[in-house]
């Protein structure tokens, strides 16, 4: 008497046929195609955990590295940023790179005065007073890079604030590393010309 009718479809039989017919139109709208079975789907989805040829595979993921290894070599050539290595990713990394490169550092030259003193060190005898005079000068180099690397590091984190709202963390330190390296050998390589500040 209360039960319910026979031909009255239940409500999980309604929820079945929404869910199929949403189907229907998303995969073959349009197409005439019929909404593919479970056991179809779950057949296109397995995948042997181990390769049945070994060594296809092998070289086939060998060769994906090699094409990868290009790829991040040429982005340190052209700086693009989509394949260029993790820690040189990011608009605030690009802006510290660009920066940097549009500035004349004397931290470009550091590495050429030690190797200079090591040089001069060996000529000129270790008593004499010419060496003192050479250690002075090198001292005297160290702490003007000093100087110029924190005044880098202040200007640059001045314009990434005004630029991005805040700074990511480590990016000062990346553009003052990358001050000290010399022009041509800093990679990614310079995209821009001396003078040439990022707006």
């Amino acid at each position: 008497m209360f039960g319910r009718k026979k031909d009255e479809p239940s409500a999980q039989d309604s929820v079945d046929q929404l869910a199929a017919d949403a189907a229907a139109k998303g995969a073959g709208a349009g197409k005439g195609a019929p909404t593919p079975k479970r056991k179809e789907q779950e057949a296109a989805r397995k995948r042997p955990l181990v390769p049945t040829d070994r060594k296809a595979s092998k070289e086939a993921e060998r060769i994906a590295v090699q094409d990868q290894r290009q790829k991040m070599r040429q982005a340190l050539d052209t700086g693009d940023e989509k394949y260029l290595p993790l820690r040189d990713k990011g608009p605030q990394k690009r802006f510290a790179r660009d920066y940097v490169d549009a500035r004349f550092s004397l931290g470009e030259y550091l590495m050429f005065g030690a190797l200079l003193f090591v040089v001069i060190s060996f000529i000129i005898p270790s008593g004499s007073d010419a060496l003192s005079y050479v250690l002075i000068g090198f001292w005297v180099m160290f702490l003007a890079v000093f100087a110029d690397v924190f005044i880098l590091s202040r200007k640059l984190r001045k314009g990434l604030t005004e630029k991005f709202g805040e700074v990511e963390r480590g990016t000062v330190w990346y553009g003052s590393m990358r001050s000290l390296q010399f022009r041509r050998l800093r990679l990614p390589k310079p995209q821009v010309q001396r003078g040439q500040y990022p707006a």
